[in-house]
C-alpha cells in the first residue's frame, strides 16, 4: 500500500515516458512541439492574466467597508 500523494509524485516524475511508451504502442508520432509552444505563447487568454498584471492586482490595497 502506498499513500496517493507518492503514488501522484511517482506518477508524475515518470509521466513523460509512460506518454512516449503509449505513443509509440499506438503507433502516434510526436507532436510538433516548438511549433505548438510557439502556437500557445502566442495566444490571448481572456481568462488569464499576465504576472505583472497579477503582481499589480494584488499588491493594491483593498477597501474595507
Amino acid at each position: 500500500m502506498f499513500p496517493p500523494e507518492r503514488w501522484a509524485a511517482t506518477f508524475w516524475s515518470h509521466a513523460q515516458l509512460i506518454h512516449h511508451e503509449l505513443g509509440e504502442y499506438l503507433g502516434y508520432s510526436p507532436p510538433p512541439l516548438l511549433e505548438r509552444l510557439i502556437e500557445d505563447a502566442q495566444k490571448t487568454h481572456q481568462q488569464r492574466l499576465i504576472l505583472q498584471e497579477t503582481l499589480v492586482t494584488d499588491t493594491q490595497p483593498r477597501c474595507v467597508a
